[in-house]
C-alpha cells in the first residue's frame, strides 16, 4: 500500500476523481504543541479508488488536490468536518466547496448527537473498525501497514455510509435540516478566530464591567500571541489565570506572585510584561468607555422550572422525530427562549420553529401543558377560561 509522494501522481489522481460525483476525505494531523493543526497524511476515495497522500513527501504539491476541493461538481464527503476543513481553509484559505458531513446527516436521520465514525460505520455496515492506531505519531516516517490500512478505512468505509444516509435524507425529506447545519460549515469565518471576539469562548461569569474589558483585551492579546508563535492557548495561559488576571488585576510584577493560577516569577516573564501594559490601559478607561453589561433579567431563570420544562418537551420532540435534540436546539437556545419570545436563536427560526420553538413558547405563556403516558410526552393544549 503505497503513499503518493510526487505532484505527477496526485495531479492524476485528482484529474480522475473530478470526474465522479463524490470523494471521500478524510486528514490525519498533529495538534499538541500547535496552535494551528500540522497535516501529517489525505486520505481520498471515489467509488472506484482510494489513496493515502503524503503531505511530508519533500517537493510534493497539493495544488492538484486543492482544485478538487474546490470543484463545484464534486461533492466532498467528510464525517465530522470542522477540523479537517479547518487544515484546509489555512492551507489555501478558502472551504472546500460542495461539502457533506456525515455527522451531521447522521444526527438527522436518527443516530444521536456527533456519533463517532467507527459507531456509524457499525450500524450501517455492521463492520468492526480496528481504530488502535488512532493516536499514533502520523508525522513519523515511514507509516506502518497498520497505520495505512487504518488511515485507508477512514474513506473507504465512509462511501458506504454516504449511500445510505443520502437515501435516508431523501426518504425523510431532511434537506434543508442538513444543509442548515451545513451552512455554518461552509462559512470561513467558522475556522477564522479573530483576536477580538476571543473572548467570547471563555466561560466566566464576571458582574464588573472593568473585569470584561480586562478580559476582553487579555483574551485578544493571548488570541494573537497564540496564532503568531504557533503555540496552543493553554500555552501562553490558560484559560482560569485569563480569568483571575482580569478580575485581579496586577499592576507589577510582584503582584502576580499573589495569584493562585499563575507559576511564582511568573511576574517577572516577558509576558507579564505585555499584561501589565494592556491592564494599565484597561484601569485608564472611562466609565463611558468600558462594555455595557446586560440587563439583570427579571423573570423566570433559564435554569429554572420553565427552562426544564422547555428541556423535556425538547427531549420529546427530539424522539419523536428520530433526531438528535442538539440539532433542534441547544441549552444556550433554550436559555434565550426563556429570557425572551423574539430571542435571536435557530430555535425560532426556519423548521425547527414550526417543530419546536412555538410550542416552547406555548409552554412558557401557559397554552400548552406536557404529561407522562405509557406512549411517552403527550403535549395538551391549555383552553384559558377567558377564552371559553
Amino acid at each position: 500500500m503505497e503513499l503518493i509522494t510526487s505532484t505527477d501522481v496526485l495531479a492524476a489522481f485528482s484529474k480522475r476523481a473530478a470526474g465522479y460525483d463524490f470523494v471521500t476525505v478524510d486528514t490525519e494531523f498533529l495538534r499538541e504543541t500547535t496552535y494551528w493543526p500540522k497535516l501529517c497524511l489525505l486520505q481520498a476515495a471515489t467509488s472506484d479508488e482510494a489513496v493515502l497522500i503524503d503531505p511530508l513527501a519533500p517537493g510534493l504539491d497539493l495544488s492538484p488536490f486543492f482544485e478538487l476541493l474546490a470543484n463545484e461538481k464534486v461533492r466532498k464527503v467528510f464525517h465530522a468536518a470542522r477540523q479537517d476543513i479547518e487544515i484546509f481553509v489555512k492551507l489555501t484559505g478558502k472551504v472546500p466547496a460542495n461539502i457533506f458531513d456525515t455527522q451531521i446527516a447522521a444526527s438527522v436521520c436518527g443516530f444521536g448527537d456527533s456519533i463517532s465514525y467507527d459507531n456509524l460505520v457499525r450500524s450501517i455496515t455492521k463492520v468492526e473498525l480496528d481504530k488502535s492506531s488512532r493516536f499514533t505519531d502520523w508525522s513519523a516516517r515511514p507509516l506502518s501497514e497498520k497505520q495505512k490500512v487504518y488511515a485507508l478505512a477512514d474513506v473507504t468505509h465512509l462511501r458506504d455510509v454516504y449511500a445510505t444516509l443520502v437515501k435516508q435524507v431523501d426518504d425523510t425529506g431532511r434537506w434543508d435540516w442538513v444543509e442548515d447545519e451545513l451552512a455554518v460549515l461552509e462559512s470561513i469565518h467558522t475556522y477564522v478566530v479573530q483576536p477580538e471576539h476571543a473572548w467570547e469562548r471563555l466561560k466566566a461569569r464576571l458582574a464588573k464591567p472593568r473585569d470584561v474589558a480586562a478580559l476582553k483585551a487579555l483574551a485578544a492579546w493571548r488570541e494573537q500571541r497564540a496564532q503568531d508563535t504557533d503555540q496552543p492557548r493553554s500555552r501562553i495561559l490558560k484559560d482560569d489565570a485569563l480569568i483571575e488576571l482580569a478580575m485581579q488585576r496586577p499592576l507589577n510584577p510582584e503582584s502576580f506572585d499573589k495569584l493562585r493560577a499563575v507559576q511564582r516569577g511568573y511576574g517577572r516573564s516577558s509576558a507579564a510584561g505585555e499584561i501589565v501594559s494592556i491592564l494599565k490601559d484597561v484601569e485608564a478607561l472611562g466609565k463611558s468607555d468600558l462594555p455595557k453589561l446586560p440587563d439583570r433579567h427579571r423573570g423566570p431563570s433559564p435554569k429554572g422550572a420553565v427552562g426544564d420544562l422547555l428541556r423535556v418537551l425538547l427531549k420529546s420532540v427530539a424522539e419523536d422525530n428520530g433526531v438528535a435534540s442538539r440539532i433542534i436546539a441547544t441549552s444556550d437556545d433554550i436559555d434565550a427562549l426563556v429570557l425572551d419570545d423574539d430571542a435571536d436563536v435557530p430555535a425560532l427560526k426556519g423548521w425547527r420553529r414550526k417543530l419546536f420553538g412555538d410550542k416552547a413558547l406555548a409552554i412558557k405563556h401557559g397554552k400548552l401543558g406536557l404529561a407522562a403516558s405509557k406512549k411517552g410526552v403527550i403535549e395538551i393544549e391549555i383552553i384559558d377560561d377567558d377564552e371559553e
